[in-house]
């Protein structure tokens, strides 16, 4: 499967591993693990993950996010919900033929696969977090020194000026991620139509409902978290076994920057298919 649609948009998929081929063998086949991008990275950042979870015989669905894939980029923050966010999620294991998946997700896509759980908890096999805790957790966070870290989700809310900013300056790179691996995450800040609807993430934030958010998930979970995050504190990660009523675990990788994907795959991979293996 390389694309799927939803209310007419169109995203662009990697789906590769065991059953890649024939979807609707998928669920007998080969467990499938769902790979959920955050800002401002795509599907690829999830490549070298994706590579070891296939060589363990797992069927691997990373999507290009609303906002990101060019078929599937509508305007205006309404459309970059979080149920949005998470039905296009659904769309995709349904055209998959996948009932049931492992979801994990990376800095926004983290807040989408807690939202999933929290939303669809009959789609979800677990549910493994990197670098964002739940979004309840985040919340309470936000009373201590988180609110410092994200100070830069304000600005985002301005318009025209942060695409402005962001392409003007994308050229100098992506601060933690070597240049080769933030090329194409900096081509997509420089084109202002895609940096706008990326950004519609943030601007949706003020649309969401604070008891929707703070819902805890009823599926095995996992948070990774790296002490090395400039943008998220250790606060959201302790606080988030509160919203989490099923076995959880919190993993911290010690000196990692933000980007836990692409700077430690082997152990992000490893975690993920422990999660699996404990969770039956």
């Amino acid at each position: 499967m390389d694309t799927f649609t939803r209310d007419g948009l169109r995203f662009d998929v990697s789906d590769s591993g065991p059953a890649a081929a024939n979807s609707a063998a998928a669920d007998s086949a080969a467990e499938t693990v769902v790979l959920l991008h955050g800002f401002p990275q795509n599907r690829h950042s999830f490549d070298p993950v994706a590579k070891l979870l296939n060589a363990a015989g797992y069927r691997t669905l990373a999507p290009d996010q609303r906002g990101y894939s060019p078929g599937a980029r509508p305007r205006g923050r309404r459309q970059y919900t979080a149920d949005k966010l998470a039905a296009d999620i659904v769309a995709m294991l349904d055209a998959a033929g996948v009932q049931r998946a492992h979801i994990v997700g990376h800095d926004w896509g983290a807040m989408v696969a807690w939202t999933l759980a929290q939303r669809h908890p009959g789609r979800v096999r677990t549910v493994t977090a990197l670098s964002v805790p739940h979004p309840g957790a985040f919340l309470r966070a936000m009373t201590g020194t988180q609110s410092l870290k994200s100070t830069y989700m304000l600005f985002f809310q301005l318009p025209w000026l942060p695409e402005f900013i962001l392409g003007r300056f994308a050229r100098r790179g992506i601060p933690g991620l070597p240049p080769e691996l933030a090329a194409t995450y900096t081509a997509q800040l420089e084109d202002r139509t895609t940096c706008r609807t990326m950004l519609n993430w943030y601007r949706a934030i003020p649309l969401a409902s604070p008891r929707a958010t703070a819902t805890p998930v009823t599926v095995p979970a996992m948070l990774i978290w790296s002490d090395g995050d400039p943008f998220l504190g250790r606060r959201g990660a302790e606080l988030t076994a509160r919203f989490v009523d099923a076995p959880y675990r919190l993993e911290v990788l010690p000196g990692v920057h933000h980007w836990i994907p692409e700077l430690a795959p082997q152990r992000t991979a490893e975690l993920i298919l422990e999660e699996i293996a404990s969770a039956g």
